[in-house]
């Protein structure tokens, strides 16, 4: 090989080397991606005018139980409540109980802490008149209790309000299905396992708390490798309100095909709630953890 050849080649390969370092390098250092979407949502909320605190705005129209548009078209979110999105169980009565209270009428914006949240809506406590009415929803089943800051005024208020929603089992949250009734049960009932029942699309709240949850398994997936059973409630994947979940350990245990088996019954499961990339779930050890209604 000539020394003409030779140096060529070692240029090449010494490129090469320091685009592969450069490459490295770039993949380590942290960034994040924004997309377009995401541009364009922060634009958005640099759109949004200032609103002073108690302001008084007409209600113009009710998105859901926790969400409503003010005159200008401005979008407000409850502080310190969660209700039901479309799709889910209690999001028209929800809806409709929010239009009930506020529709057309002026209400009194109260801000705490920080102003917009990441969709651009004014985050506010909401009063008609002296009526908290993010308490209302709370206390009348419609919503529940949620807290991003720990320092809002009314937190032990909405907590006490959740706790006798709860207990009385008022509105569509809390209250016990009158169709459930027909179903009957030899086994996972709450005076038997000193468990709390409640339904499928309340799971969410109840996250590492042991219960009992009813409600109707409407789809149902076998993943082959590794062997793992996936029961969805109320809703099919990806938008169910609860997955069971059989590993492939426990599948023995089970009736053959426990994916078919299940499927389109009403069955209590019990177990501890957990969190699975945002979506409850409960797994599923023994057959005696599931039953179906009769």
């Amino acid at each position: 090989m000539s020394s003409k050849n030779f140096y060529k080649k070692l240029a090449f390969l010494e490129g090469f080397i320091l685009v592969l370092l450069i490459g490295i390098l770039f993949l380590k250092l942290p960034f994040k991606k924004i997309s377009l979407k995401e541009s364009e949502k922060t634009e958005l909320c640099l759109q949004i005018p200032p609103l002073e605190d108690g302001a008084l705005k007409r209600v113009t129209k009710v998105i859901d139980g926790d969400t409503f548009l003010i005159e200008g078209g401005y979008s407000v979110r409850i502080l310190g409540i969660d209700a039901d999105e479309r799709g889910e169980p209690c999001y028209f009565e929800a809806k409709k109980k929010l239009e009930e209270l506020i529709l057309g009428k002026k209400v009194i914006l109260k801000k705490r802490g920080q102003s917009l949240d990441r969709y651009c809506r004014y985050l506010r406590e909401v009063f008609l008149e002296k009526k908290d009415i993010g308490k209302e929803m709370v206390k009348g089943g419609w919503a529940v209790a949620r807290f991003f800051r720990k320092n809002q005024q009314n937190y032990s208020q909405l907590v006490k309000a959740e706790k006798f929603a709860q207990k009385n089992h008022l509105g569509c949250k809390w209250k016990i299905k009158k169709e459930a009734s027909k179903f009957r049960w030899q086994k996972i009932k709450p005076e038997a396992l000193n468990l709390k029942l409640i339904k499928a699309c309340q799971a969410k709240n109840f996250l590492n708390q042991k219960v009992i949850v009813e409600g109707k398994i409407v789809d149902t997936y076998f993943l082959e490798k590794p062997k793992i059973v996936f029961l969805n409630f109320e809703f099919p994947y990806p938008h169910q309100c609860l997955k069971a979940v059989i590993f492939n350990k426990a599948l023995k245990n089970f009736k053959n095909n426990p994916q078919n088996y299940f499927l389109n019954q009403t069955v209590r499961v019990y177990g501890k709630i957990k969190n699975y990339q945002g979506k409850p779930e409960i797994i599923l050890e023994t057959p005696s953890q599931i039953e179906i209604g009769h």
